[in-house]
Order: structure tokens, then C-alpha cells, then sequence
């Protein structure tokens, strides 16, 4: 097992000793790959955890199909993505958190700038203009490359969105900064609540102050459910940040009938009536056009490359678009 493991190790372009007994690095199939070697902090032996990924991303027609999400709450987020509003997924190990903003950020304007971060490649993306980075690990730590300095290398590429894998420590603190340049953030991080996620960005190692907790729109929470006969993988909450003390909840799902509940108001759309001068309204007559949109494309057998061309072509040519599904 330990050859094995050393034969794994050399795939990755990545080693593994007894110096350095842990493994954490991407196959070049792009499965992940955990592994540690001997029994240096594994006392019963060896060990390699391998998570497979799938070659083409889920795209967000396919979460619809699963009932991980609903066509409004997708809707919600294209909207809340094209006027750039700052999105956080949370949840619990497995949850589904980077799969889903994988999912949401196939939204994000064809002509925008991207820059992705992440400890190994799991967001895959068919923008152009999308520039994909990632941790460089090293035995010599002088020579490592993390997530905050990569963070700081991509503020001087001035993206129109960042696209962080998942925020652990002192580089949310620069991820709040590029939201306060005007800078439009999409990450995950690991939280059970709302609640929960406030009382990490704003406690040690993070830190972060009330007044930059604000700069936060929304929070995507997402849970893991196992019972007889099912796996899956739901959005629970959505809600709105209004202040470091106060959110609003949007969406939610009730188990007791699987559905999800939506209330009247959003304050996220009054914010965007109030910088981009759109009446409310026209906010929510779109919002009722991509959703039924977003049902209407559930009925197509639609590829992900296929759902990012459609999306581009819906910021470029609206009206075809609209009119070529039949939505009046």
C-alpha cells in the first residue's frame, strides 16, 4: 500500500515521504486525492481516500431535475450574479456547496473577467475570459503559494468576479477587501447556519469587522440528506445579509411537503433598485421571465457547454432567446 501510495503521489506531480506523511492534491483526471503514508499519523497503517468528480460539471437544469434547487431560487441568484451581488454557500462536508457554486457561476456575464482560487481544480467554467488559479504546495514553505497570496495576485488582475473555492482563515479578510473595491465574490465556506457563518468571519483567525460582514448579500445554505431509499443533496435557506445581526430569509425548503416557500420581499432587489436605478418591479417581472426560462429548459437533455451558450446569448440577444422558447 505504501508503493501504491507513492505511485499515486508521482501522478500528481506532488511527493509523500516520511518527512512529509500527508497527501492533499488533484489527479490528472481531476479526482481529489487525500493519502497518508506509513504509519507516521496513521497508526493501523497507510490510508488514500480518492473523490471521484464528474468530467462535466452539474449544470444548474440538472440540480433542478435532482430537487437539490428550485427554477425561482436559481432564477434569484442569475439575477443577483449579473448586478453582482456578493454570494456565500455554506454547509457541511459533502453538502454539495462547491458543486452547486460551480452550477451558479455559469451564470456570470459571457464578457466578464474571471479569476478562480482554489486548493485543487474542482470549478470548471466554458468563459473566456476566465483565468483558473491554485495553491502551489512545496517542501521548502518559503516557496508555497497560498490562498491569501494568490487572493492578493488576483486583485492586481482586476476580475470583474472572484470565484473562491473555499474560505478557511486570513484570506477571507482580502476577499472582503476585493468586495468593498467592487469587486463581485462567489465562495463556499463551512457553516451549519447563517448564524454559524457570521460568528466565524467575525471571531479569530478572521476577524472581520460589522461594517465588512455587510458587504456579504447572501447566503446560500446547503445540507446533505440521507434516509431510506434517498441521498440528496438540498438548498435549505437562503437568506439576505442586512447587517451583521439581521438577515432576511428569501427562500427555504420544507421537508414535510419537499417544497420550497418564498417570501414577498427581497431586500437584495432593493438594493439593486437603489444602485442601478431599476424599478422593483421590472427587477421582478425578470425574475418571473428566467425562471420560467430555467423550467422551460428542464424538458432539454442540455450539456453544460449547451447551458453556458444559451446564458451568453440570453445577456446578448434577450429578445431571441425569449422568443425561440416561447416566453412572452
Amino acid at each position: 500500500l505504501d508503493d501504491l501510495i507513492l505511485k499515486i503521489a508521482q501522478r500528481t506531480g506532488r511527493t509523500i515521504s516520511y518527512s512529509e506523511p500527508l497527501l492533499d492534491a488533484t489527479l490528472p483526471d481531476g479526482s481529489r486525492v487525500n493519502a497518508t503514508y506509513s504509519r507516521e499519523i496513521t497508526t493501523r497503517g497507510p490510508t488514500f481516500t480518492i473523490r471521484k468528480f464528474k468530467e462535466n460539471p452539474w449544470t444548474p437544469i440538472d440540480l433542478i431535475r435532482f430537487g437539490t434547487v428550485s427554477p425561482e431560487i436559481l432564477a434569484y441568484l442569475w439575477l443577483a450574479i449579473e448586478f453582482k451581488r456578493n454570494i456565500i454557500i455554506i454547509g457541511g462536508t459533502s453538502s454539495g456547496k462547491t458543486t452547486f457554486l460551480n452550477a451558479i457561476s455559469m451564470f456570470i456575464p459571457p464578457n466578464a473577467k474571471i479569476v478562480s482560487i482554489e486548493d485543487t481544480r474542482e470549478i470548471k467554467l466554458y468563459h473566456k475570459n476566465w483565468i483558473p488559479a491554485t495553491v502551489r504546495y512545496s517542501s521548502d514553505k518559503t516557496k508555497e503559494i497560498d490562498m491569501f497570496v494568490l487572493l492578493k495576485e488576483a486583485m492586481r488582475q482586476n476580475p470583474n468576479y472572484l470565484i473562491v473555492g473555499e474560505v478557511r482563515g486570513t484570506e477571507a479578510f482580502v476577499m472582503f477587501q476585493a468586495m468593498a473595491s467592487g469587486h463581485a465574490a462567489l465562495s463556499t465556506m463551512h457553516a451549519e447556519s447563517t448564524e454559524a457563518l457570521i460568528y466565524r468571519l467575525t471571531t479569530p483567525p478572521i476577524n472581520l469587522s460589522s461594517s465588512l460582514v455587510k458587504l456579504l448579500d447572501i447566503v446560500v445554505s446547503m445540507a446533505h440528506y440521507i434516509s431510506v431509499g434517498e441521498n440528496r443533496r438540498i438548498v435549505k435557506k437562503v437568506d439576505e445579509i442586512i447587517d451583521a445581526t439581521k438577515y432576511n430569509t428569501v427562500f427555504i425548503w420544507d421537508p414535510s411537503d419537499n417544497s420550497f416557500k418564498s417570501s414577498n420581499y427581497s431586500f437584495v432587489f432593493s438594493k439593486i433598485q437603489d444602485e442601478y436605478g431599476i424599478p422593483y418591479e421590472n427587477l421582478v417581472r425578470e425574475f418571473d421571465i428566467r425562471r420560467r426560462l430555467l423550467s422551460i429548459l428542464t424538458n432539454y437533455n442540455i450539456s453544460p457547454e449547451t447551458f453556458s451558450k444559451i446564458i451568453s446569448l440570453y445577456y446578448l440577444r434577450r429578445e431571441y432567446i425569449l422568443s425561440y422558447f416561447g416566453i412572452s
